[in-house]
């Protein structure tokens, strides 16, 4: 966790109370439902979430932008715990980034 990052504590919780749910009943916790569905289904709804942010930003104004971002994050995480990643992962390829050209660093990823 980076204490020193407030955002980053709020995922760090968040994917916390999401690993709690992994097994749980799918019948009272849709994070329990959604993992137990499995990857096919949270990929969706991280798409869908997506799809839904580029509508508020387009057409819905900043409120309706941040409450469909804190929908698309929640579902990312999601994806994160059912493919074993941690927030942590995503910090360091971050951090390892920071510093580099946006432009750069994707053409390194080019091949």
């Amino acid at each position: 966790m980076m204490a020193d990052n407030p955002t980053a504590d709020i995922v760090d919780a968040l994917y916390a109370v999401i690993e709690s749910r992994r097994g749980g009943d799918p019948d009272s916790s849709y994070t329990a439902q959604l993992l137990a569905r499995g990857t096919g289904k949270i990929a969706e709804k991280v798409g869908e979430e997506a799809v839904e942010s580029i509508i508020a930003a387009l057409n819905e104004g900043p409120d309706a932008l941040a409450s469909e971002s804190a929908d698309l994050i929640y579902h990312l995480c999601v994806l994160w715990a059912d493919a074993g990643v941690r927030p942590e992962d995503v910090w360091a390829k971050l951090a390892e980034r920071r510093g580099v050209s946006g432009l750069d660093e994707k053409s390194s990823r080019e091949k």
